[in-house]
Formats: C-alpha cells, structure tokens, sequence
C-alpha cells in the first residue's frame, strides 16, 4: 500500500488446484490473519466497506495482516 487510499496488491495461492485469493500488507513484526465475513470481495473491502477498510488500515499500523477470500467467494476459485 502505498498510501490510504491504496487497496494492497492481490496475490493467489493454490490450494487443491484451486486459486486462493488474499493480500498482506502492514509493517508489523506479528501476523494477523483476518477470517472473512460471510461474503467476502478483497477488492471491493477497499471501495465499500469504508470503515472496515479503516479497521484494517489502523491493524496494519501494528501487524502484519493477511486478508484472503474463501473458496467460491470475491477472487477465489469456486469449488
């Protein structure tokens, strides 16, 4: 992220030949892995849902943070 406006760049991790979306971004020595809500959509967290962009933001002051979308949800693969 390079400013807070900034959404963290995407990366993808297979898991059962299968891509799983998720960013880490922050300056932390300690990770914090953040489970998703219910529905989740990495990139529209950014333009959306503000005050959880916010929340995530403040997080990243402290840790270094990993979002990721479930299987089936936002850029992740379906099932």
């Amino acid at each position: 992220m390079t400013n807070d406006l900034d959404s963290p760049e995407t990366r993808y991790a297979t898991s059962d030949g299968l891509s799983i979306a998720y960013q880490v971004f922050g300056s932390g020595t300690q990770d914090l892995v953040m489970i998703p809500p219910i529905v989740s959509h990495l990139d529209a967290t950014w333009t959306i849902d503000l005050a959880y962009a916010r929340m995530l933001r403040r997080l990243a002051q402290t840790f270094r943070v990993i979002v990721f979308d479930k299987r089936g949800q936002g850029l992740s693969d379906s099932f």
